[in-house]
């Protein structure tokens, strides 16, 4: 049912969906108390409170653009989008080194991946969804031409590192929570988060290029930008300052377009078993989730 209902969704205009993801972001902000709560806290922690309202109906258009992005022909998703800077990317490919994308919960991260695709085949780490009738539509839309899926596991990790081994292109979402003993505590806006390690410890093992991409959302439904810049990190570093280094980074990107930043993610959580960090409680809302 839920399939066939994004399959008929797809096929409204982009503008139209955005046009009702703008309402249905207001609506679940207003009737959801603790949704409203953390988006809330997380916006004002980060010093884009100013932007709450914007963030409010971007976070709607979120969720409705997901029929469009995962159901829609691939030529009609690729037609809505705009690549600056992919010439960065080719240069990575000709000088015979594997490629790191990075893409935070930023614009229309979905359909970052897809755009990759269309010029190289990526692999992209995937966490399977908690709810089993989730798992056809996700796993069905996502693994599409030159897209293959790794789960967030030993043997999905493998695969990535075999791929850049062999200088392809992997995806990574470097603002996801990790689970216990796959991450460590770094600072993301001025407060502890459990931030994952991955990309790091592949960046060091593998020398691959790093790219973050971030897929603007442009306004009324007119498609999206995809802006890729390259990132390096300084040699010599410890693990835990590479770690804020990609955290360092990730702000200065959310910070080109903060309303489009998915705030209502509860990146500060504390995966179970993980010990909370010491300056948990000294945060500004005094809540360590």
């Amino acid at each position: 049912m839920l399939v066939f209902l994004f399959r008929l969704l797809s096929f409204l205009p982009l503008p139209l969906l955005h046009a009702i993801g703008l309402v249905i972001g207001w609506a679940v902000y207003l009737a959801s108390g603790s949704y409203r709560r953390r988006l809330k806290e997380n916006i004002k922690l980060a010093g884009f409170d100013q932007h709450l309202s914007k963030a409010v109906g971007e976070a709607g258009k979120n969720m409705l653009e997901l029929p469009f992005i995962w159901c829609a022909s691939p030529e009609r998703v690729l037609r809505s989008i705009r690549i600056e800077n992919w010439d960065i990317v080719e240069q990575a490919a000709a000088a015979g080194k594997g490629i790191i994308f990075l893409t935070p919960h930023l614009g229309c991260f979905e359909i970052s991946a897809q755009v990759a695709a269309a010029q190289l085949p990526i692999t992209v780490l995937y966490r399977p969804p908690r709810q089993e009738a989730l798992k056809p539509l996700i796993e069905g839309a996502r693994a599409r031409h030159n897209l293959s899926l790794a789960p967030a596991n030993l043997s999905g990790v493998r695969t990535l590192f075999k791929v850049l081994k062999r200088n392809g292109a992997i995806g990574l979402l470097p603002d996801q929570v990790p689970q216990n003993g796959e991450g460590v505590w770094a600072d993301f806006f001025g407060k502890p988060a459990y931030t994952m390690t991955l990309p790091a410890k592949m960046l060091e093992m593998t020398g691959a290029a790093m790219i973050l991409a971030f897929a603007e959302r442009r306004p009324y439904g007119q498609g999206y930008v995809l802006h890729l810049q390259q990132f390096s990190i300084p040699e010599g570093l410890p693990l835990e300052a590479q770690v804020r280094a990609i955290n360092a980074a990730m702000e200065q990107l959310i910070a080109l377009c903060p309303e489009q930043y998915f705030w209502s993610y509860n990146h500060y959580k504390i995966p179970a078993g993980v010990a909370a960090p010491q300056r948990a409680e000294t945060t500004e809302s005094g809540s360590t989730s």
